[in-house]
């Protein structure tokens, strides 16, 4: 249950960072309102992961799931210009968080 609350946390890193690109420097207080609510929800679901979790895997991997999809946000709906070579380290990203989840549990 906790690696699926920490996935949940990551989702909602990436959801407020886009309600904060949202809120224009929070000039917009529905968006800004919303990223104050995904900080929230982001972090609390963190605190509670890593009460099961050690604390060196759970965060780099809530980090990484924030990072992966806010590249992704960028490029689909912000039409943001991602190269060959980000899209290449952006994989190696996705590789290691796989990587720090498989080996936490040996």
């Amino acid at each position: 249950m906790a690696w699926l609350i920490l996935l949940f946390s990551g989702l909602m890193e990436t959801f407020w960072a886009t309600m904060m690109k949202l809120s224009n420097g929070f000039s917009n207080w529905f968006f800004a309102l919303l990223t104050v609510i995904g900080l929230i929800i982001s972090m609390g679901g963190l605190v509670i992961a890593t009460k099961h979790l050690p604390i060196g895997i759970a965060y780099p991997i809530w980090t990484g799931i924030g990072a992966v999809g806010s590249v992704l946000v960028g490029a689909w709906f912000f039409h943001n210009h991602i190269t060959g070579v980000t899209w290449f380290f952006v994989v190696l990203l996705i590789i290691s968080i796989i990587g720090i989840q498989i080996s936490a549990n040996h």
